[in-house]
This record gives C-alpha cells, sequence and structure tokens, in this order.
C-alpha cells in the first residue's frame, strides 16, 4: 500500500529550443548526487537539420541541481564521435563506483536503425565535468546497462536488458572481477552463450516487455530495482499496452534473486505531459534515489523515481520507501495487507431460504454495544434482492442469523416488471446519527435506471428486531444511474454530506437536513473518477460509509479495470471539514480478489465491501483493527482485517503536519 505523488514541479527537464542539441527533446535522465549537488545526465533529441541523414540526432546532456528538481547549467556532456555510436546516443545510467563516475548508453552504429547496431556503451569520468575515456561494451543486441553502485561479494556487478530489439527481451546480470572486462568482446561472448543462466524474469504476462529502468539502490532488504514494465506489448492479448513503472527487489548477495516485486504499475501514464509528447502515452524509469527525512522530522526515506514523459520531457516521483518495501515484501510484510479470515465466507446462500437460496454478499454493518450487527444482501432463485441480518461478537464468526429477510421490496419502484430479472434492495449501507439508523441502498425494478432509496429506524427497534422501518424515499434523480450511496455520521458545517455515484464517477452533495420529504440529492460534486491507465480505470465507487479519524474521512472505494472487469479497493482520504476534496489516494489497490470463493461466482473477479468496523487489537503491538465486510464473486461474504494506523500512515506521509 503505497501514494506515489508526482512533483509539481513537472516536467522538470523540458527542451530548450535555444539550445540546438537539445530543441526536440530532453528525457531520461539519470541522477546521481555528489556531495550536495545533483548532476543528471539525460538523452537530448537536436533540432531537425535537413542537411543531415538521420535529420534529428540523440546525444546525452548534463546538468546540475542543488534540490533534484531544477537542472540548470545544461551542456552536452556525451556526442558522437566514434563508429559504434556514430549515429546516436541514448539513455544513459550513472553510477559513482570506486571514485569514478560510469554512464552506460545505448549506442547506435547503423542508419536505418537495426538490432545489430543497438548496443551499450560506456563512458567514464572523473568529475562529471569531462569524460576520461569511452568503449563499446556489448558486441551483441542491448540496452538499458546499469552498474551496481558496489562490489557484491567481491565481484563488480552490473544489470543489463539483452536483445531488446529481437524479443523477447531477457534482464540479466553479469559479474566480473576487472572493471576492464566489461568492455573486453571474450567476456561477453562466454557470457552470452549461458545467458539464460544470468537471468531475472518479473513478468507476469508471455505478452510483456521489460527493459532496466534507473541502476539499483540499496535498501536494508535488497537491492531495489525500478524498471519499466509495458503490459501487453505483445500482439495476441486483446489488451492495451499499459507502459508502467516497477519493481523488483534482489537478494542483497546474490542479485539473481527475486526477493520481492510490485503486482502492478507503480505509476503509469496519467498526465498530459505523459499523455502527449514524441511518443505518446509512455513513460520510461532511468533514475532513482533515496532522500532521508530532514532533521527531526518522521515519516521514513523517500524514494524519488526520474523518468521520462512522452519521450520528450523529463519528470519526478516520490513515495514512500517502507511503503513501497512492505508492498513488494509480501510475505514478511503482511501487515501491509489485508487478512482474510480462515473461516472464510463466513455466510454463505441457504438452499432452505427460498429468499437467499442463490447468493449472500454486499453486507453492511454497524458496531453496537460489542456486536457487529450485519444487514447483507441477497438473491433469490428469481433473482429478487432481499435484506438479511446476522450477528458476531467477535467480527468473525457468526453468532445469530435470522430465517426470514428483516427488508425486502415494498415499494413500486423496487418491485420487480419483468420476470427472472434482478430486482429489489440491493447493497445496503448504514449510517447511525443520533438514535436513529439509515439505510440507503439501490432500488431496482429491472427495468429504470437504478436510484437510491433510504429508510431509517430507530436504535432501539433495531437492537431489539423490532423491523419498523420508515416509509422508503428516492432520493437521487430519476434518468440517472445512481447508486452507491451513504450518508456522513455527522454535520459538517451545519450541514449532513452523501457520498454516491453517477455513471463512472464517485460524487457528493451537501443537504440542509434528514427530512428526505423535502432533502435529496441535487449535484454531483466529484470527487474521484477512474484513472487512466490504471486498476480504477473504469468506474469507482464507494464501498462502506466512511471513518472519521484524526487525519480526515478514511473512505474505502470500489475501482473497476476495463481490461478485465476485475473489483478492487482502495483508499482515499477526505478533508474533515469539506470531504468533497481529496486529500490523498492509494496508488495501488488495497484489497483484490485471490481466493477460489472471489473469483468464481455469479459474478467472478470481485471484492465489494459495503461495511466496516473497528475494534481495538487486544494483541500486543497491534492498534485498531479495521474490518471489511465483503460480497465475494456476488455470491457469498468474507471479512478481512488490517491495522487502521498502517492505512493512514500511507495515506498521511505526505501531508504537511
Amino acid at each position: 500500500m503505497f501514494v506515489v505523488k508526482r512533483s509539481h514541479h513537472n516536467p522538470i527537464l523540458v527542451p530548450d529550443k535555444d539550445h540546438y542539441w537539445e530543441a526536440y527533446a530532453s528525457f531520461n535522465m539519470s541522477v546521481v548526487k555528489a556531495g550536495r549537488m545533483f548532476y543528471g545526465v539525460y538523452r537530448a533529441i537536436s533540432a531537425v537539420d535537413r542537411l543531415r541523414t538521420p535529420e534529428q540526432i540523440s546525444i546525452i546532456g548534463i546538468g546540475k541541481s542543488r534540490d533534484g528538481r531544477h537542472f540548470k547549467e545544461r551542456m552536452p556532456f556525451i556526442i558522437p564521435e566514434k563508429e559504434w555510436e556514430i549515429y546516436g546516443c541514448e539513455d544513459p545510467r550513472v553510477t559513482y563506483f570506486e571514485g569514478e563516475y560510469y554512464i552506460f548508453y545505448t549506442a547506435l552504429s547503423k542508419y536505418p536503425f537495426e538490432a545489430s547496431g543497438i548496443k551499450v556503451a560506456v563512458a567514464i569520468s572523473k568529475d562529471l565535468k569531462k569524460i576520461k575515456e569511452r568503449h563499446l561494451v556489448t558486441p551483441f543486441n542491448a540496452k538499458a546497462m546499469t552498474l551496481f553502485p558496489e562490489r557484491i561479494n567481491g565481484k563488480i556487478t552490473v544489470i543489463v536488458s539483452v536483445n531488446t530489439d529481437m524479443p523477447p527481451v531477457k534482464i540479466a546480470i553479469a559479474q566480473c572481477d576487472k572493471i576492464e572486462e566489461l568492455w573486453n568482446p571474450k567476456f561477453w561472448e562466454e557470457w552470452y552463450k549461458n545467458v539464460d543462466k544470468h537471468v531475472i524474469d518479473p513478468k507476469r504476462s508471455p505478452y510483456d516487455h521489460i527493459e532496466v529502468g534507473a541502476p539499483p539502490v540499496k535498501t536494508s532488504h535488497g537491492w531495489l530495482l525500478i524498471y519499466s514494465h509495458i503490459q501487453n506489448y505483445f500482439g495476441g492479448s486483446g489488451l492495451p499496452r499499459i507502459f508502467g513503472v516497477e519493481a523488483v527487489l534482489l537478494d542483497i548477495n546474490d542479485p539473481l534473486k527475486i526477493v520481492g516485486l510490485t503486482h502492478g504499475p507503480i505509476f503509469a501514464p496519467r498526465e498530459s505531459y505523459e499523455l502527449l509528447g514524441h511518443v505518446p502515452d509512455v513513460i520510461f524509469p532511468t533514475g532513482a534515489i533515496i532522500k532521508k527525512p530532514a532533521r527531526g522530522l518522521a515519516g521514513g526515506d523517500t524514494l524519488y523515481i526520474y523518468y521520462g514523459a512522452a519521450d520528450m520531457t523529463n519528470c519526478v516521483a516520490h513515495l514512500n520507501l517502507s511503503d513501497l518495501l512492505g508492498t513488494m515484501r509480501r510475505e514478511e510484510n503482511s501487515r501491509w495487507y489485508f487478512k482474510r479470515s480462515d473461516k472464510n465466507p463466513i455466510i454463505t446462500p441457504d438452499k432452505k431460504h427460498p429468499w437467499e437460496a442463490k447468493a449472500t454478499f454486499n453486507p453492511a454493518v454497524l458496531r453496537i454495544r460489542n456486536t457487529t450487527h450485519i444487514l447483507y444482501r441477497t438473491f433469490s432463485d428469481d433473482n429478487t434482492s432481499y435484506i438479511g441480518y446476522a450477528a458476531t461478537k467477535d467480527g468473525v464468526n457468526i453468532d445469530e442469523r435470522l430465517l426470514e429477510p428483516i427488508y425486502g421490496p415494498r415499494e413500486e419502484f423496487e418491485s420487480k416488471k419483468i420476470a427472472g430479472a434482478n430486482s429489489g434492495c440491493e447493497d445496503p449501507r448504514l449510517t447511525k446519527i443520533g438514535k436513529i439508523i439509515y439505510m440507503c441502498y439501490t432500488a431496482f425494478d429491472g427495468i429504470g435506471p437504478p436510484r437510491v432509496a433510504i429508510t431509517s429506524i430507530t436504535e432501539k427497534n433495531f437492537l431489539q428486531k423490532k423491523w419498523e422501518w420508515e416509509k422508503p424515499i428516492l432520493i437521487t434523480p430519476a434518468g440517472f444511474d445512481d447508486k452507491d450511496t451513504c450518508i456522513l455520521p455527522e454535520k459538517i458545517k451545519g450541514r449532513y454530506f452523501i457520498l454516491h455515484r453517477v455513471g463512472n464517477e464517485l460524487c457528493g452533495d451537501y443537504i440542509k437536513s434528514l427530512d428526505f420529504k423535502t432533502e435529496f440529492v441535487k449535484k454531483c460534486i466529484r470527487i474521484i473518477g477512474p484513472r487512466i491507465n490504471s486498476w480504477d480505470n473504469s468506474k469507482v465507487g464507494i464501498s462502506a460509509p466512511p471513518l472519521k479519524t484524526k487525519s480526515g474521512w478514511l473512505l474505502l472505494y470500489h475501482g473497476v479495470s476495463k481490461s478485465h472487469s476485475t473489483y478492487r479497493i482502495g483508499a482515499v482520504l477526505l478533508d474533515l471539514n469539506d470531504p468533497a476534496i481529496v486529500l490523498a489516494r492509494t496508488t495501488d489497490p488495497i484489497f483484490q480478489p485471490k481466493e477460489f470463493y472471489e473469483k468464481v461466482g455469479i459474478v467472478n473477479n470481485v471484492v465489494f465491501p459495503c461495511g466496516m468496523a473497528l475494534q481495538p487489537e487486544r494483541r500486543k503491538g497491534e492498534g485498531d483493527l479495521l474490518y471489511i465486510y465483503y460480497g465475494a464473486a456476488d455470491t457469498v461474504i468474507g471479512v478481512a482485517t488490517i491495522e487502521l494506523e498502517i492505512v493512514l500512515k500511507a495515506l498521511t506521509r505526505h501531508l504537511k503536519k
């Protein structure tokens, strides 16, 4: 679980029309720190020269910065001179190693460009002012080589992308005793004979393409390699390409051993400067540095990732290193994830009860007097949705479950109009305000767009199981697909706030009172929407009603992907004084289908919480536990837990105290 923040200075490096050698593009920068100064080496594409072939050429520029964002004194650094680089020098990676700077880059020796003329070269400098020497490194097609900043078990170690232009590409490790071996063709000829023994492979699909990104950075848990992971790069999957930045963690003593990895993009193209440019919809990482917090400040180390955007500009993004490593090291850091109960599913359909014979799912909950009350949606054999009741004292084991529904269709707007079609009272959310419990739910008659209805019951009747609900009232406008609704449990500046979903966006609106004979939803104040190239790129909506914390309103939401229609869960933190304002949003999903009962059912690949409750954790060293109750594959109900503090820390690390 982590939050990625792009710098508001982005893009931090743009083409300079006054410099002919970088007038067209300045991107793919690798950064190294020397003393208090940051140096960035980057690829620069020249202005068009119609008297040359090719008309544009890439060289490597250099700039320096005091803060790692504003790079000045930019000048050409590595210019094509040798026959093996005469058509361009591209995409540098810089490492300070044993007293010298080694800049590995792509050298182009043939035009039109072809695999046999695309190889790795290296330039060496003592001070990043002057190139001391340069060499051709690989005798075969390769790109994106970079040097580890120290020896590993006495060996000089590099990582390289092999056969990048003769796919499938392989990311591989090479080790030697003397640095000069790296530009000795015989060394590489012997190494290449057994290249498969040197490969690490973080791909998730044969349709994906991977390439080394930034020079590895050393952490207490291993070598962190930020790399390019392009999903669906090769035809055949039927899915769109997504150029993502990902990470793999390599064993500190054996870099061929993967000890952790991301399971999706850390980030992907989303901003205009990433979507538009020389090569649209592309980001490519080439630099990574770790910054420690300023003296006296908490929060832990921050990882800064430098990347090219649309092959045009250079940008930087950052995230908390501990959050990233915790997410990558799933087995060792289960605290970073929701933990499913081993009793799951805790509620399943009951064939003896026709009203819940087909499915039990999408539960709302209230924790009152040491009991968690669960109101869950059901499917009857004719696809009518009812609401059932169950209760648990420990949050997991069901102590009580009623034989009859406590709520069902009673108005014309939720009564079945087409035999066998879905209809009824769907996906309840509960809010207790004073002595009254309000239930928002989706009312559907099988024909019109779904709308939100609200009803209420006194707390006394609720606890005594006297199901004397108020007459339900529709509170969302006709003609709109509007659902996933709840009321926040207290007034904010004299008004109540309602969360709802119109189409594919999560919205809100303020109302003056809880008299729903006169009050109803009139606005869709956009709070969050789908994110391009992300796991939630199709639609979003609330999960459970938000929890008030000292940092803000913690709201879990469901997001749906276009590619596989998978329902996953993310988290946002909303402003306490205006919950229409988003303070933070998790970049990665914090809960997603994994178990068989979540992957296979009436609707496959769904986790869908409608309720969450906070319970003090009695185990030493752990804080309050957040319990989520969720529908799995629209068929059964599960429960999962996570420490509230873990979620809040991930969401608040970048916020000013």
